[in-house]
């Protein structure tokens, strides 16, 4: 099974090739069907690809991925169209949103 940052296939390609499929994919996505998912990971280097990335930017945070039912091409949110990252966050919050998985009633007064 393929993971988020599944690059064991970048020897075969350029990282730019590797790049443009997601941002491909991310542009054909339908946030009404799309999977979501987060995992902590390099902000700056969400992909974690770019081995000579300066320490000042080896940053930790949340990353969040989509992808198309049935793809094994996770998209990290920043290459995903705007309009589409927003679909995708109203419909996901819940198990995006921090602290994520927490049910609604949780947050209630």
């Amino acid at each position: 099974m393929s993971t988020m940052t599944d690059t064991k296939f970048i020897g075969e390609m350029t990282a730019k090739q590797w790049l443009a499929i997601r941002k491909e994919a991310g542009l054909r996505m339908d946030p009404d069907t799309a999977e979501v998912d987060w995992r902590y990971g390099a902000v700056f280097d969400p992909y974690e690809i770019e081995p000579d990335l300066p320490e000042e930017l080896q940053v930790a945070g949340r990353v969040y991925f989509a992808r198309s039912p049935g793809s094994d091409i996770w998209v990290e949110f920043g290459d995903i169209p705007e309009t589409t990252r927003d679909a995708l966050w109203e419909k996901h919050s819940q198990d995006l949103a921090f602290p994520a998985g927490l049910p609604p009633e949780f947050f209630k007064a």
